[in-house]
């Protein structure tokens, strides 16, 4: 038997995450708190928009929650539990702290569901195409009722532990990100200043040692001055900010750089590109124009 799902938060990586889940056969209701995202996505795939998350989780079983901040997903899940059906489980896929993946898996427990705190990593073609990364916190047992749907969205869905491991999991993620994202702008910046065809060099360079994710799908469109987002620089941003706070009196060198230069970007309003537009920063200081 389908267990009815509900989605909330039709953003760039909730849209496509929701449209698998209808695919499938999961998707009951969605919300959105920008009412012209949803009747848009409601359009597209012909499916029926709820008025309210309350309204999501008064008729589902499984409720997905995909939105920015740690605020946001607090008040959003305040708003869900007093109309929590008995056993249901609630999928958070944002981005937060792991002390607020454990306060709202506690609070959830107490209204008689489960919280799983369930990021992901891919990008938006990740969320497209059903092939992201899940990294779960949480009840085991919760997760294994949500799997047939978590199947629909994510290649790979590993249980990291309690709650809050799938956020701490995100933040290496995350601090990864950061030091992959300094490598390839610099080098590709550098190269660029040689003169070189850098095509060519992303060509042969990705069937290396130093091939990786991102330069192969970053690496031709920041050559080439496109900036189209797949991950913001502005929730980049935002992810570095929680993995500074966790890391307490360490200081994380990728880290702090990647926050100071995307502080740069931001002023210079490029805060809603890709965060392959640190490339700009890079060629900058070569004298290049990105």
């Amino acid at each position: 038997m389908t267990i009815s799902t509900g989605y909330i938060g039709l953003g760039a990586m909730g849209r496509g995450m929701a449209a698998n889940l209808h695919g499938a056969g999961f998707l009951t209701s969605a919300w959105n708190r920008t009412r012209a995202n949803a009747e848009s996505f409601a359009a597209e795939h012909g499916i029926r928009l709820a008025d309210s998350p309350e309204a999501v989780a008064a008729e589902c079983d499984l409720i997905f929650t995909c939105v920015s901040a740690d605020a946001d997903l607090t008040e959003v899940v305040a708003r869900i539990l007093p109309q929590l059906r008995p056993g249901a489980v609630i999928v958070d896929c944002s981005t937060f702290s792991a002390d607020t993946a454990r306060t709202l898996a506690k609070k959830t427990g107490e209204a008689g569901g489960s919280f799983l705190d369930a990021p992901v990593s891919g990008g938006v073609e990740g969320a497209n195409k059903g092939t992201l990364a899940m990294m779960v916190g949480g009840d085991a047992a919760a997760l294994e009722k949500a799997r047939p749907a978590l199947e629909a969205v994510a290649a790979r869905i590993v249980h990291m532990g309690a709650s809050g491991a799938g956020q701490a999991t995100k933040a290496v993620n995350q601090i990864m990100a950061a030091g992959i994202n300094q490598a390839v702008s610099e080098a590709l910046a550098f190269g660029t200043a040689q003169g070189l065809d850098m095509d060519k060099v992303i060509e042969v360079v990705s069937g290396g040692a130093a091939g990786n994710w991102f330069l192969e799908h970053r690496g031709p469109t920041m050559t080439h001055g496109r900036f189209d987002p797949g991950f913001k620089v502005a929730l980049h941003h935002k992810d570095l900010g929680i993995c500074r706070a966790m890391a307490g009196d360490v200081r994380l060198v990728s880290v702090e750089q990647t926050l100071t230069e995307y502080e740069q970007l931001m002023e210079q309003g490029h805060g809603e590109e890709d965060i392959s537009a640190l490339f700009r920063i890079k060629s900058a200081k070569f004298n290049q124009d990105a």
